[in-house]
């Protein structure tokens, strides 16, 4: 009987081991598949297939922290920023704080008071993965714990907001939303970074994980969307400067969280 148990336990782990695998699979195919979508089917295709490549990773990312975090810690963390999230998307499209003055367009369903379901799900999605480069490079800073989570929280928003050098031009050209006055970043005013950086550093300080993360898995999706991100703004939707600025934002911090994890395994 104690025989069977555990091989009962150890068949429940290798399943559970493998989840964050097959779901990483599925957003692969899904990230493979938006520009298909689109030339397949059309504009209308696009905020379904959107959809569906944040959601699988969104899954990914939370199926990674499981191997590290209870359950419970994962839903609080969910929790404050899906909740920070849609807060800091109302207020910024009703009152022009701290983003600038935007709008929501129709295309993107569902919404709840104006903003569009998946915008708080993407938070959730890219913050995970921003932690992870600021927990690799702020790995130095070890020693002194006071000063590395001042500078793990300032890493993270960089790295996260870097994300956004490639999403803002590229979901104003699908008309996901539009800016009430022109800015100087591709007619997006530099306003909406401050934003990024304010809010997504609020949320790491809320939520401020610790050393148990799981930064290697959620390091390759940072890697991962920086790919897709890179290849698909600068080829698949046209909007090569976008796609050069983007790839060199996101791509430095990767090559620093990458470079800096490598001396610290020497």
């Amino acid at each position: 009987m104690n025989s069977l148990a555990a091989r009962l336990r150890n068949l429940q782990f290798e399943r559970a081991d493998r989840l964050p695998f097959g779901l990483l699979i599925g957003w692969l195919l899904a990230m493979i598949s938006l520009p298909t979508a689109r030339w397949l089917f059309g504009d209308s295709a696009t905020p379904i297939a959107l959809s569906v490549g944040v959601i699988f990773q969104v899954a990914v990312g939370i199926a990674f922290l499981r191997q590290r975090w209870s359950v419970l810690r994962i839903a609080l963390t969910a929790l404050i920023v899906i909740a920070l999230g849609w807060t800091v998307e109302w207020v910024g499209h009703q009152t022009g704080f701290p983003f600038g003055f935007y709008s929501y367009t129709e295309r993107l369903q569902p919404q709840l008071g104006g903003v569009p379901i998946l915008i708080p799900l993407a938070w959730l999605m890219m913050l995970p993965p921003a932690w992870a480069v600021a927990f690799s490079i702020t790995q130095p800073l070890a020693g002194r714990p006071r000063v590395r989570r001042l500078a793990f929280i300032a890493v993270s928003a960089l790295a996260f907001t870097a994300w956004d050098l490639f999403l803002d031009p590229l979901l104003v050209s699908w008309d996901f939303w539009r800016w009430q006055e022109t800015g100087a970043y591709f007619g997006i005013p530099l306003s909406n970074y401050g934003g990024w950086l304010l809010a997504s550093a609020l949320m790491t300080a809320l939520t401020m994980p610790r050393a148990d993360l799981p930064s290697q898995p959620l390091l390759f999706l940072y890697g991962a969307t920086w790919f897709f991100m890179t290849g698909g703004v600068t080829f698949f939707w046209n909007l090569p400067s976008a796609g050069a600025v983007g790839s060199a934002a996101m791509g430095g911090f990767l090559l620093a969280a990458l470079w800096l994890g490598r001396e610290r395994k020497r």
